[in-house]
């Protein structure tokens, strides 16, 4: 695009343009706000020198006095407004775009980390009689029963659903500053701007460069003449014009972005709610539990017949009255505690992001814990501990001389299932989890 505009005086001064968006890149791959503007300032400190050159061939142009140009031209904007609208546009939507994909990285390694984490130690032994009791009882194809699976499943899970808010605060700050990528924040119509304001900048000092010139030499004095000129034929005031933005051909299909963007959160929207539901759509499978219509068909953790406990909440306070696992009202393993913080701070910078901020530079934390933005979410370390008056109760459970209640089934979700591995170790949503991780992943590939 500059080739078109200013042909051979572009390709003669390739390297400036090379080395802004060399910077520009390794801003998106994760360097500071500061490094932008350092080089969004060299690089327009390095257009005025090569421009004033090009504007005055005619004068001996030394350091010393490109310095004091510099400095007499940094007061007069000969630029224009060129500079400061550049780095705005640029800092949103690179901005954006790198917290975008920060984030998505943050929930394939919240995925992978929930998966990877060590379950309550009672809920392998769950497990354990949830599949293998009916084998020893001689029911060889006895599924387990819905609400059986979901209670075991809640309790194996609860840590991972407490963490269900921060999760969906998650998502919905990724669909927000995805759609932003596609509106006010367009990372494709920031690129290319770039060619439209610089060639914008350009003229701007050529049509005051009458004026500007005067100030300088007013300010540094006359250099001495060159000592050759260059022929007419050669002015570069000859060879500028403006960038025409219309000779990039459009597509009536939209940009690349706006379809990666829907795409995004086409697949975003779905995981809301993901750790609470994981529960029911792990039971859901045919594969692993019994569905809702064959309650009667069923193993209930003692026999083949309905199972009448209630189905717990969700989280760890409401697993108190779960009768299928029991759970010490203590701090999670330091892989699942360590996954709220994560989650927050990513949110924290989507925020950011979202209000056109750069993350790396604002105070997502407040020395009080109250949030960068005012809105009193706080991330913290500290474990919850959470205690039962009298003491840990322990929880009987069928044919453990418990009397069944008649409250009725389980409820079933009705999503489809995800599947499950019980064979060796923890319980973990594995397939899920992989699921995400690759799901993720290829987003961030994009």
């Amino acid at each position: 695009m500059f080739v078109l505009s200013y042909g051979r005086l572009y390709s003669q001064n390739a390297a400036l343009f090379s080395t802004l968006f060399s910077e520009l890149r390794a801003y998106y791959m994760g360097g500071g706000a500061s490094r932008v503007a350092d080089a969004l300032s060299e690089f327009w400190a390095g257009l005025l020198e090569r421009t004033l050159r090009l504007l005055l061939p005619q004068y001996q142009l030394g350091a010393d006095y490109m310095e004091c140009a510099a400095r007499r031209a940094e007061e007069l904007r000969p630029f224009g407004d060129s500079p400061r609208r550049l780095r705005l546009q640029i800092t949103r939507a690179l901005g954006a775009a790198r917290t975008l994909v920060e984030g998505l990285g943050t929930g394939s390694d919240i995925v992978s980390g929930a998966a990877k984490a060590a379950p309550p130690p009672d809920c392998l032994r769950a497990v354990m009689r949830m599949w293998y009791c009916p084998l020893c009882r001689g029911h060889t194809n006895l599924h387990p029963c819905h609400g059986l699976c979901l209670n075991v499943l809640k309790g194996c899970l609860a840590y991972q659903a407490d963490m269900d808010d921060d999760w969906n605060s998650l998502i919905d700050g990724l669909q927000e500053v995805a759609e932003r990528l596609a509106g006010s924040f367009n990372i494709e119509l920031a690129m290319e701007s770039i060619a439209v304001k610089i060639s914008e900048a350009i003229m701007s000092l050529q049509e005051e460069s009458v004026q500007l010139t005067a100030q300088i030499f007013q300010t540094c004095g006359t250099p001495p003449p060159a000592r050759s000129r260059r022929s007419p034929g050669e002015d570069p005031r000859q060879r500028f014009r403006a960038y025409n933005n219309d000779e990039k051909p459009t597509s009536a299909d939209g940009t690349n972005i706006d379809r990666l963007v829907s795409e995004i959160v086409g697949k975003l929207r779905p995981l809301r709610g993901l750790w609470k539901l994981l529960p029911r759509s792990l039971c859901s499978d045919n594969r692993v539990s019994a569905g809702l219509s064959n309650q009667e068909k069923c193993w209930n953790g003692q026999n083949r017949g309905r199972y009448l406990p209630q189905v717990a909440g969700d989280g760890l306070i409401n697993q108190i009255n779960n009768p299928e696992v029991e759970l010490q009202m203590s701090p999670a393993d330091p892989r699942t505690r360590s996954l709220g913080p994560q989650l927050r701070l990513a949110r924290m910078k989507l925020r950011a992001a979202y209000s056109g901020h750069d993350s790396d530079t604002q105070d997502v934390y407040d020395d009080d814990g109250s949030g960068g933005s005012g809105d009193g979410d706080i991330a913290t370390d500290k474990p919850v501990t959470r205690t039962v008056a009298g003491g840990t109760q322990r929880k009987d459970r069928p044919g453990k001389n418990k009397k069944q209640n008649n409250s009725g089934g389980g409820r079933g979700g009705k999503r489809g299932g995800s599947g499950f591995s019980s064979a060796e170790g923890p319980i973990t949503p594995s397939g899920l989890a992989l699921t995400l991780t690759l799901l993720l992943g290829a987003l961030i590939r994009v």
